[in-house]
């Protein structure tokens, strides 16, 4: 009895085969440290290190107003031609929206 997921034609057994079925596709990886990347997938390996191409890295920061005590959110963002991800710093790999 087959228990896999159906994605594309192919069955899906294990997680690493659905992130298999992104590669050369535009990913969001969510990090450690409140930043995301959203790239091409090149590469990856069994503990979740990334090769990622054309890469737009955002990085969000959290302080607090030491007079009103208010939380202030900043964002920056850049830009990367290639980026290696270790994948100890990986929380969440999404694959690209598939729609039938």
């Amino acid at each position: 009895m087959a228990s896999g997921l159906d994605v594309a034609g192919t069955t899906v057994e294990e997680p690493l085969d659905l992130i298999r079925l992104s590669l050369d596709e535009r990913v969001y990886v969510k990090l450690r440290g409140d930043r995301e990347l959203r790239g091409r997938l090149h590469a990856f390996d069994q503990h979740m290190n990334l090769v990622l191409g054309d890469v737009e890295e955002t990085i969000t920061y959290v302080s607090v107003d030491e007079e009103t005590f208010e939380e202030i959110v900043t964002t920056s963002k850049r830009k990367s031609e290639m980026l290696f991800v270790r994948g100890d710093g990986v929380i969440l790999i999404a694959p690209p929206l598939r729609t039938s």
